[in-house]
Formats: structure tokens, C-alpha cells, sequence
């Protein structure tokens, strides 16, 4: 195989992952890592080019200089992106020092004309720190993304041997110049792969969150932290198979607190807010973990109470609801008196889907208004005839 078509197949990688960062680069938000990369891998583009235009020449003192020149400065740009993706807090202006001082050496072997080993020693020794530093921080990373960083960790130290013993090994095997390219090759391809898929690990990383952020956004009230009406239907389903057992009841409370709309028209919307949140709070602290409770209106709540064995014990978590909603609510200075109309439904007695049992439970909270309002009642179908409410409170 010609040097041509090793540098040439090296040239075309190294073209793809340029291309696959650039593309990283211009997502929305993209970590900074994906941009340094971008450009590290350029500059290893560069020298490989670089390597297809002189090698013509047969002047190797310029050959390697040139190449050199170019591969050095990859090296703190791929450390740098690392960093900058893991949330490293690193002494960044000592990469470009060793990099300096590694083209430093280089201007020096050139002008003194040292031999290819010398020349070679110098940038060579540079490279391998760089590609130690890249080993260790990846390997104490390695679980942020999925196993991506453990092949970063191996193809990096692997290659940090490389660029160690490659010098010593080409001045006494000559051929071995080839070979340590075409291994060096598959090396950086490795690196520039893992850094790659752990970049689209935290894409999709980023997917999911925001997949599971518009969920919670479709199905949760912005205000009071519950449920909204939307979840409840979708869940509700679910409840009846998952948290019923044979004989045993699912309860519908349609909470309608009293003498809100005053506190909204008197003392703002912000304390209205204030009160609901408080209100939210207090449902929450009573419901159980099978329980489900949303907020369906300004000043309307549902709780969905399953696993329930009867309707002595419905009626006991109306009492409970009833009782938190008749203590006052301390805003700021300010101490509000409110009450709850609640209407009961159960599953099956009352009806089979969400949609009937809450407008039973609905007719039952307007009696209890009807009646004087801060009371529960339960909607009793009585066997034979239309449907009655039974007053429990």
C-alpha cells in the first residue's frame, strides 16, 4: 500500500468527523466540546494533507516538519474541547504552553538541522502527554456517557504509547513508517468515534429530558404542581386495572372551594394564586400514592380515590378533604376563610367511565352549595328509579 493511500484514507476520516462535529456544532444550545473538536480535527486534516502534497518531493526533513507543525496544534484543541464537555475546570493555558514549547523544538531541530529522531523525540513527547491527560480525564468520566468515554480513555492512552515509541521504532525499522501511520490512523479514528457518539449520547440525553419536560407541562396544572384534566382522563384508565382489586370501589370528589372569587376580586390575583397553591398543597398531603388529584378549573379540584372499600371510607376522605379546606390560608399578613362543596361518585356503583362518574360527582357538589355550601354529599342511585343524592355532611 502506497503512502498515498494511506494518507489519502486518512484524509478522507478525518473529512467525515470534521464534517459529523461541524454538523454537532450548529445544533441549538450543542456542548461547547463539539466546536474545539471541529477544530482539532482540522488541524489533523491539515498535516495529513500536508503529508499527500510534499511526499512527492522526498524531502523528509520537511516532510515531517510540516506534518508536525500542524499535528501539535491539534493536540491542546482536543484536550480543550474535553474539558470544556465534561465540565472540567482545567488550567487550560498550560496546553497551549506545551504546545508551544513543542513548536519551539520543532523551529529549533530545523534550524540545526538534528536528525529525523531528534526532531521526531520533541513533538513526539508532547503529543503522548496530551494524549495521557485526554486517557485519564476520560476515564474519570467514564460513566457520563453510556461507555463512549472508556474507548476515548483506551484509544488515547494506546496512542500515547504510539506517539512514544514510534520514533525509536521507525529510526531502527525504517518500513515501520508506514505501519505506525496506518495505526495511528485507526487510533485517532477510535478517539474522534467515542467523542463523537458520547456528543450524540448527550443528545439524546437531551431528548429525553425534554420529552419528559413537555410531558409533565401537557399533564401538570403550572400553578398549584397537580395533575391537570388531561392526565386524569389519560390515567384514569390505568387506575381501574392497576389499583383496584375485586369488590373494591374507585371515588370521584369534585371539590368546588367556597368564597374564592372574594379573595380574587378584593385582595388581587396574586393572592388568589397564593391560595391555591395552598390549597393544591393540602389535597396533596391527604391523597395516597394510588390517588390521583388534578385541578380542573379556577377554583376546581378532583381527586380520584381508589382502592377503597367502601362508601364509609369515601365519605371518611371527604371529611379529611372538607377539613383541611375549612382552616384558614395565611398569605403574607393576611389570614383567608374559605370552605369546599364536594360531590361524591363511585366506581361502578355510579357509572363505568370518567366522563359520567365527574358529572355525578359534579351534581352532587351543586347541592351541597344548594344546601348552604362547606358540606359532601354522595350521588345515590336508588335501585328502580332515577338517581337521588344522599346527604352525608
Amino acid at each position: 500500500m502506497s503512502y498515498e493511500i494511506v494518507h489519502t484514507f486518512g484524509f478522507s476520516v478525518y473529512l467525515v468527523f470534521l464534517l459529523m462535529f461541524l454538523w454537532t456544532y450548529r445544533v441549538p444550545r450543542t456542548n461547547p466540546g463539539s466546536g474545539w473538536w471541529a477544530a482539532s480535527i482540522s488541524f489533523a486534516l491539515l498535516a495529513r494533507l500536508t503529508l499527500v502534497l510534499l511526499i512527492p518531493s522526498g524531502d523528509m526533513k520537511l516532510i515531517v516538519t510540516a506534518y508536525a507543525v500542524l499535528n501539535v496544534l491539534e493536540k491542546p484543541l482536543l484536550l480543550t474541547g474535553l474539558c470544556r464537555f465534561l465540565g472540567i475546570d482545567a488550567r487550560e493555558r498550560w496546553f497551549w504552553i506545551a504546545a508551544a514549547a513543542a513548536e519551539l523544538w520543532l523551529l529549533a531541530a530545523w534550524t540545526q538541522d538534528a536528525s529525523t529522531l531528534a526532531r521526531s523525540l520533541g513533538y513526539s513527547v508532547a503529543n503522548s502527554g496530551f494524549m495521557f491527560a485526554i486517557a485519564w480525564f476520560s476515564y474519570q468520566r467514564r460513566n457520563d456517557s453510556k461507555g463512549w468515554l472508556h474507548m476515548t480513555a483506551a484509544a488515547s492512552a494506546a496512542m500515547g504509547v504510539h506517539w512514544l515509541v514510534g520514533p525509536v521504532v521507525i529510526d531502527f525499522q525504517p518500513g515501520w513508517f508506514k505501519t505506525g501511520f496506518v495505526l495511528g490512523t485507526i487510533l485517532v479514528s477510535l478517539q474522534y468515534l467515542s467523542l463523537l457518539g458520547a456528543m450524540l449520547t448527550l443528545f439524546q440525553r437531551r431528548l429525553v429530558d425534554a420529552e419528559a419536560k413537555a410531558l409533565d407541562m401537557a399533564f401538570l396544572d403550572p400553578l398549584t404542581g397537580l395533575n391537570n384534566k388531561r392526565y386524569m382522563n389519560t390515567l384514569f384508565d390505568h387506575a381501574l386495572l392497576l389499583a383496584t382489586r375485586p369488590h373494591h370501589m374507585v371515588a370521584i370528589f369534585y371539590i368546588d372551594l367556597d368564597n374564592f372569587k372574594p379573595i380574587n376580586d378584593t385582595a388581587g390575583h396574586h393572592v388568589g394564586d397564593e391560595v391555591l397553591k395552598a390549597i393544591a398543597a393540602r389535597i396533596k398531603g391527604i391523597v395516597r400514592s394510588t390517588d390521583i388529584c388534578a385541578r380542573v378549573g379556577g377554583d376546581e379540584f378532583i381527586v380520584i380515590g381508589t382502592q377503597l372499600e367502601s362508601e364509609n371510607q369515601a365519605f371518611e376522605v371527604a371529611k379529611k378533604l372538607l377539613a383541611q379546606m375549612m382552616q384558614h390560608v395565611q398569605v403574607g399578613d393576611r389570614q383567608y376563610l374559605l370552605g369546599a362543596s364536594i360531590g361524591i361518585s363511585l366506581y361502578p356503583l355510579h357509572a363505568r367511565d370518567l366522563h359520567k362518574l365527574i358529572q355525578c360527582a359534579d351534581s352532587a357538589m351543586y347541592q351541597v352549595k344548594r344546601n348552604g355550601k362547606s358540606g359532601y354529599e354522595i350521588y345515590k342511585a336508588q335501585p328502580g328509579g332515577e338517581p337521588q343524592l344522599q346527604a352525608v355532611g
